[in-house]
């Protein structure tokens, strides 16, 4: 369903309604003032008539009708007018009934319908419809007490006409209101279809904008023109965007980076195998194919590098897990022990925390004290990766008989999984230059050796930074030629809301 239907679904209900309310509203109005108007005329000839009512000289009743009250019941076309007047012998009480049987009549119908509410004081007058020889009539009646020397004597007035006038004058009332209140919902129709079709025109211009836009047309959508209750809308399409643009980049750029990282390497087998097709001596053809299979050693840790690098790219983690990464690092020591000791380095690990010693919160040997002030949420096999690079490039990189250390230690509120060797270090300009792809940042100045891919740094940054972390280079141990080796720091988010750890916290305060 479109916006256009649905507004004109949301809008013309109601406005419909409100036509309907007023315009019944202005029936009942218009047909109270023309029932008003017509009585109004109707009680002129029974005033007249009860005030024509007077004594003879022998006490008898008489009308004395003047000319204009017979011209004014007079009957005409389309408009018949009745009258009687009677006398009510004897006289009722203010409020009593009338009786039954007609009095005697004075003047007039005799068979003229008497008002079923009796007039309760003396020319009150009573409005009532009735049937007089099946033609509807609209009435009035008037109760007036006369008194002469002392005698009480009363007569009851009635005037009636017929309502063929009054009905016409209501239809034609009816009709005009009708004609209005349609036009009135006309000009309404067109003007809410208007309006809707003029709102709606910022947003035909971003579509007609998007549809002809090339495919590969990756700019912000311009959010200026549209309302500002769409512009929210343009701005998640904008971000939306963006982020595909970025993944469009790190896509093209993965390629690029795998086209030029394994086209060597793979023209290098090539050349090895056609040379070991052509050498006749045995040791010959072992030795290329000892360099094939060293190239297809260094091709495997690349492609799986590569793949590393465009599965850390993808985003942040959409699922943690609570992990404890005093003991991830501990398996990865562990798991590059046997590649330290075959380049005769020494690769050990300090697993406490410098702030979480066993003297100062009295438990020694409490592995769930330490295990709950290293926890951290997160994706285990991405921050095990991550390490693995660190403690890859410390063994790779640093001399045979470096020391290399792995630590815990919790900075605020952050956990600091710091690999510090004593090798030949790197210089702080050139630390930026590290975490970038392909850059084997100090390999041209001959301050790192040239082994590697330059790949493990910047695939240990970006699972950091999908774990809500990163990754620093710092200064290392001191070395044998009076600098100082490196140290690459792996920080997590500390798991606040662990219980233990707001109770070690607590102790802490109060020792």
């Amino acid at each position: 369903m479109g916006i256009r239907t649905l507004l004109f679904m949301l809008l013309l209900p109601g406005v419909v309604a409100l036509l309907v309310i007023d315009s019944w509203n202005d029936y009942q109005t218009l047909s109270e003032i023309t029932n008003d108007a017509y009585d109004s005329a109707l009680l002129e000839p029974a005033r007249v008539l009860e005030s024509s009512i007077e004594f003879t000289a022998d006490g008898a009743l008489q009308v004395a009708t003047p000319l204009y009250a017979q011209v004014m019941l007079e009957s005409r076309a389309g408009l018949r007018k009745y009258y009687r007047i009677e006398e009510i012998d004897p006289p009722l009480p203010d409020g009593q009934a009338a009786p039954e049987s007609a009095g005697r009549t004075l003047l007039g119908m005799p068979d003229l319908p008497r008002p079923a509410n009796w007039p309760r004081s003396n020319g009150m007058p009573v409005f009532y419809d009735g049937v007089y020889r099946d033609d509807p009539v609209r009435l009035v009646a008037i109760v007036r007490d006369l008194y002469y020397h002392g005698v009480h004597r009363q007569v009851l007035v009635l005037i009636g006409e017929s309502t063929s006038k009054r009905i016409e004058a209501e239809r034609a009332a009816q009709r005009q209101e009708f004609l209005r209140d349609t036009r009135m919902l006309t000009l309404v129709v067109l003007m809410v279809w208007w309006g809707v079709a003029w709102a709606l025109r910022p947003l035909n211009r971003l579509r007609s904008d998007i549809r002809a836009r090339p495919p590969d047309d990756q700019t912000p959508l311009d959010a200026s023109g549209v309302p500002s209750e769409v512009a929210p809308l343009v701005e998640a399409v904008n971000h939306h965007i963006e982020r595909h643009r970025r993944m469009l980049q790190e896509q093209t750029q993965f390629l690029d980076d795998a086209s030029h990282q394994l086209r060597t390497p793979l023209a290098i087998m090539l050349t090895q195998a056609q040379y070991a097709l052509r050498e006749r001596d045995p040791e010959g053809i072992r030795e290329g194919l000892r360099g094939i299979i060293a190239q297809l050693g260094r091709s495997r840790r690349l492609t799986e590098q590569l793949l590393q690098l465009a599965h850390a790219s993808q985003g942040e983690v959409t699922q943690h897990n609570i992990l404890d990464i005093n003991a991830l690092a501990r398996d990865v020591v562990l798991q590059y022990l046997p590649l330290a000791h075959e380049k005769q380095q020494d690769l050990g690990w300090d697993g406490v925390p410098e702030d979480f010693k066993g003297d100062e919160i009295g438990a020694e040997s409490d592995e769930s004290c330490l295990t709950a002030a290293t926890a951290v949420a997160g994706s285990e096999v991405e921050l095990h990766e991550a390490l693995s690079n660190l403690v890859h490039n410390a063994v790779n990189y640093a001399p045979p008989g470096a020391q290399i250390t792995v630590s815990v230690v919790r900075a605020g509120d952050r956990i600091e999984v710091r690999v510090a060797d004593n090798g030949p270090g790197l210089e702080p300009a050139l630390r930026a230059r590290a975490f970038e792809r392909f850059d084997r940042a100090g390999a041209d100045t001959g301050q790192r050796a040239s082994s590697g891919s330059g790949l493990g740094l910047a695939i240990a940054r970006a699972y950091a930074r999908r774990n809500g972390g990163d990754i620093l280079l710092r200064d290392g141990e001191p070395n044998a030629q009076g600098g100082v080796g490196l140290c690459a720091i792996l920080w997590i988010p500390l798991l606040r809301d662990n219980p233990v750890i707001q109770g070690l916290d607590s102790i802490k305060k109060a020792d």
